[in-house]
């Protein structure tokens, strides 16, 4: 049986939208429904050109997979404040200074939480969810999915100025998200929760083990947040992405598959997202081959790197695909990318947008050579 394949979320933008974004982003006008529509509609028709057998609307009316909330949940302000400085780059400055800059060349607001968060109108994603499954039915698509904030990632990425205290803030989250997805599922089409908390916020605790113990019940709060979002949610029809930032650096203190693998395992989804290209991550198959994963799990590993611009080659794309499938069979292997090729519209950074296209391309060529 031949693997399928899909990604993450995040695909090239067009130009026109990534201007329109960035003028979004500095107050500016809304962008063009139509204009949206029929981005999403060539995007996911080169997916299927592609091969890709699960495909999604790219991102492409979105600043980013978390901040987009800012115009959909109650609460949130647009402030001025400095960076937050990235504790996984410690012993590198000169580099941490670079990536700064960077960032702070950006039109990109990170909000504040400063009052009660609802969500009040799902007009925006029904919008979404209209534009992917026109694009899917004229493209002969054979699934789609739409990607949603988790409850952790926005409280880790959004500060809370607002609630007593994380707990309060946590469930108003999930209460206000619980919306989208169920909006989302009930569509028709698969639900990807993106959470990189899970696992790049270690980064934001201790070397050691208290830090780590402090990382994990971290992550026990962040996914029972979720969990009780999912409650009215089939389990079947969710991914739950977990990465350790989708970001070309050292990743040398990133948290080890093995050390967060049985709280990932109590999260109520059918499909885990991990990345399993990147040279730090890529060895950890056989973390998952030793692991006690539940009967119907499916992996969803990512087989094409995110953040570097080497077209893999697809021989080496099968011969990660089939550590995967000797691991659980594979039917029930969802051949991925690490991450996305586009996490945030006014990026320069990371992947050229033509390489990115032939990466997926590797990525279906690779599935199907793989053998089962």
């Amino acid at each position: 049986m031949p693997v399928r394949t899909t990604h993450t979320g995040s695909l090239p933008r067009p130009a026109h939208l990534l201007a329109a974004i960035a003028e979004r982003e500095r107050g500016g006008p809304e962008l063009d429904p139509a204009a949206v529509r029929d981005a999403v509609a060539g995007c996911v028709r080169r997916q299927v050109e592609t091969g890709l057998d699960v495909v999604n609307d790219g991102e492409l009316g979105k600043i980013s997979y978390v901040t987009y909330v800012r115009s959909r949940i109650t609460g949130l302000e647009a402030v001025e404040r400095e960076p937050r400085p990235n504790a996984a780059l410690d012993g590198f400055p000169e580099y941490a200074e670079r990536l700064a800059r960077q960032a702070a060349s950006r039109d990109f607001v990170i909000p504040v939480c400063r009052g009660p968060v609802t969500y009040p109108d799902t007009a925006p994603v029904e919008a979404d969810i209209a534009a992917l499954r026109s694009a899917a039915d004229a493209a002969g698509a054979g699934e789609a999915f739409l990607t949603a904030a988790s409850p952790g990632v926005i409280a880790l990425f959004v500060d809370d100025e607002h609630h007593a205290d994380r707990t309060t803030y946590l469930a108003a989250l999930a209460d206000a998200m619980k919306t989208e997805y169920g909006a989302i599922v009930r569509a028709g089409l698969m639900l990807q929760v993106d959470c990189p908390d899970l696992a790049s916020g270690r980064a934001g605790f201790p070397d050691g083990e208290d830090g780590l113990r402090a990382h994990r019940a971290r992550m026990e709060e962040n996914i029972a947040a979720l969990n009780s979002a999912l409650r009215d949610v089939p389990r079947e029809r969710v991914r739950l992405h977990v990465c350790w930032g989708n970001y070309e650096g050292p990743h040398h203190r990133d948290v080890p598959l093995r050390e967060i693998l049985d709280v990932l395992l109590t999260a109520r989804v059918g499909t885990l997202s991990f990345e399993g290209a990147n040279p730090r991550h890529g060895h950890e198959w056989a973390v998952l081959a030793d692991a006690d994963l539940p009967d119907d799990l499916v992996l969803m590993p990512g087989v094409i790197d995110s953040t570097t611009n080497y077209v893999e080659h697809p021989e080496l794309v099968a011969q990660r695909i089939e550590h995967y499938a000797r691991i659980v069979g594979p039917d029930r292997v969802l051949a991925s990318t690490d991450c996305g090729m586009a996490t945030l519209a006014v990026s320069e950074d990371g992947v050229d947008p033509r390489i990115a296209w032939a990466k997926l391309r590797a990525l279906t060529e690779g599935a199907a050579l793989a053998k089962a």
